[in-house]
């Protein structure tokens, strides 16, 4: 049972009035009753919060019911890892194949075991270089990651002696990388492509595909409300504006299930992220404003998905709730001209 308050209780009597409150509802929504909010949180007139009930998966993941203002966005992610897009406003769901990101790809290593002290790193880790025979695609620079395509900004150098396991740790290089600490607030991408392969590092973790088109699919996916939505929701939320995710935490990160999709609709994947691949995308916070994350979610939803109009609007509307979410926003003020984009 999780309840999210929407302000700390005024003193011992309404802590008191709500703990009361809480223990002796014995009717909560449940989380897969669909994106309709959880059981309001009252105490006398004033609206305290809101309840919702949901699993605790038997591995131990991290309880996501937590840190939230709008349970319809959880109940919403909650199903599109369930195989099913159901948005807020809409009174049944649409089948979506969707799966674990290790059942389609492989992640790769923790930064130690690429530069770690040796035995445990057999790479030692030096400013980029255009010739680098190892490059790196290792820190954030938020400048700089607004596209899909983002380039190395570091390279790797073989220890001496350590020559076999670089050729054993250089086998994880990839296209894909993924975000495992993603500010919303500054950030822009979820999901990064290099043109080369190129090994990740501490905040950008190779995400390897044995199908090469599937790298332009979850480019596209991971970038769009959706994709945004279910990093968010997977992610610890610990620290305001801020998604983390450990390595092996990414492995269950919920992901559109790629290999569902047919020969004409990967080929569709690949020709969006030709157009996108130059263009510029807004911090993820202001997703719902963004005029090219607009234009993704529509192409991703209607061309990628054959989904209609009214779906697309959903999702667009979905940006929005998920955008005014304390632990997205993190406090930041929006710019003035930053409007809600359909």
């Amino acid at each position: 049972r999780f309840v999210s308050l929407r302000s700390r209780p005024a003193g011992l009597a309404q802590s008191n009035a709500i703990s009361k409150t809480i223990v002796g509802s014995d009717s909560i929504r449940k989380i897969e009753n669909g994106p309709y909010g959880g059981t309001v949180l009252r105490v006398g007139d004033s609206l305290a919060g809101e309840m919702i009930t949901a699993p605790v998966s038997p591995s131990g993941e991290v309880w996501n019911g937590v840190r939230l203002h709008d349970y319809s966005l959880a109940q919403t992610a909650y199903a599109l890892s369930q195989s099913r897009l159901w948005l807020p406003g809409s009174p049944t769901s649409l089948e979506l194949k969707a799966t674990r990101l290790d059942e389609v790809a492989k992640l790769g290593l923790y930064d130690l075991d690429i530069i770690g002290n040796p035995p445990q790193g057999p790479f030692t880790k030096l400013p980029y270089s255009p010739t680098a025979t190892y490059p790196a695609l290792w820190n954030h620079n938020a400048k700089n990651e607004t596209r899909f395509v983002c380039e190395p900004d570091s390279q790797l150098q073989v220890r001496q002696n350590m020559e076999e396991k670089a050729a054993n740790v250089w086998a994880t290089a990839s296209r894909s990388h993924l975000n495992r600490e993603f500010t919303f607030g500054s950030q822009a991408l979820a999901v990064a492509f290099t043109e080369r392969e190129t090994i990740g590092g501490s905040v950008w973790p190779n995400v390897m595909f044995d199908n090469p088109r599937f790298d332009y699919a979850f480019a596209i996916w991971g970038n769009s409300t959706l994709g945004l939505l279910s990093h968010w929701w997977h992610s610890s939320r610990q620290q305001s504006s801020k998604a983390r995710m450990a390595i092996r935490s990414a492995d269950s990160l919920p992901t559109l299930d790629f290999r569902a999709l047919s020969e004409a609709q990967l080929a569709v994947a690949g020709e969006i992220f030709d157009e996108f691949r130059e263009l510029e995308l807004l911090p993820a916070y202001l997703a719902d404003a963004d005029p090219n994350r607009a234009r993704l979610d529509r192409r991703v939803v209607c061309d990628l998905l054959g989904l209609g109009e009214e779906v697309y609007q959903g999702v667009r509307r979905l940006a929005a709730k998920w955008c005014a979410e304390p632990s997205v926003h993190g406090g930041k003020p929006r710019p003035r001209r930053a409007r809600y984009v359909e």
